[in-house]
């Protein structure tokens, strides 16, 4: 069975950090591009970033420099570091994967986790 489970995703200041797990089970990763979005209320759901089967990585402009996706293969899980967090990534964020190339468009991905709130308040 394909599962994602997300994790990692809590309340944080201005400029802190968090890292977001994304882990599956029923598959393995190492074929597939994963991809992380968010959706803040009232607002349409954005790409984040993608990783692609073999390590490329792909980032929207706002973050960056901030944001660090990876891979770690023996525990099939990618994950998302954040750091210098701002109020504006506030969002509930969910991982994705889809067979093929690296996209920020979610209606190309095939398998969704439930997301995990992330909240940058002070």
């Amino acid at each position: 069975q394909v599962q994602l489970v997300e994790s990692g995703g809590g309340l944080v200041q201005p400029g802190g950090s968090l890292r977001l797990s994304c882990a599956a089970s029923g598959f393995t990763l190492d074929s597939y591009v994963i991809g992380w979005f968010r959706q803040a209320p009232g607002k349409e759901r954005e790409g984040v970033s993608c990783i692609t089967s073999d390590g490329g990585t792909y980032y929207k402009d706002s973050v960056k420099g901030r944001f660090t996706i990876s891979r770690d293969k023996s525990k099939n899980t990618v994950f998302l570091q954040m750091n210098s967090l701002k109020p504006e990534d506030t969002a509930v964020y969910s991982c994705a994967a889809k067979l093929g190339a690296c996209t920020l468009y979610s209606g190309r991905y095939s398998y969704w986790g439930q997301g995990t709130q992330v909240t940058v308040s002070s």
